[in-house]
C-alpha cells in the first residue's frame, strides 16, 4: 500500500508543477484525474482487504474459543 501512496504523492508533485503555470490548462486537469484515479485504486485495495483488528484475528487463529463461537437460531 506504501507503493501507491509514494505514486499518488509523486503524482500530486507533478499535477502542481502543472498548475502553477496555468491552472485551467488540459495537462493541469489530466494531472489531477491521474491523481484522482490513483487514490480511487488505493481506496478500493484498502476495501478489498480490509484490517483485522485483534479479536478477529484472535478468533481466526482459535475459532473454538467461546468468544469466537456464532450460534445460529
Amino acid at each position: 500500500m506504501s507503493n501507491i501512496q509514494e505514486q499518488i504523492n509523486k503524482e500530486r508533485e507533478e499535477a502542481r508543477k502543472a498548475c502553477s503555470i496555468d491552472d485551467k490548462s488540459p495537462e493541469c486537469a489530466a494531472a489531477w484525474d491521474a491523481v484522482e484515479e490513483l487514490q480511487a485504486e488505493a481506496a478500493h485495495q484498502q476495501q478489498a482487504n480490509p484490517v483485522k483488528n485483534d479479536f478477529e484475528k484472535y478468533c481466526e487463529d482459535n475459532p473454538d474459543a467461546d468468544e469466537c463461537r456464532v450460534y445460529e437460531d
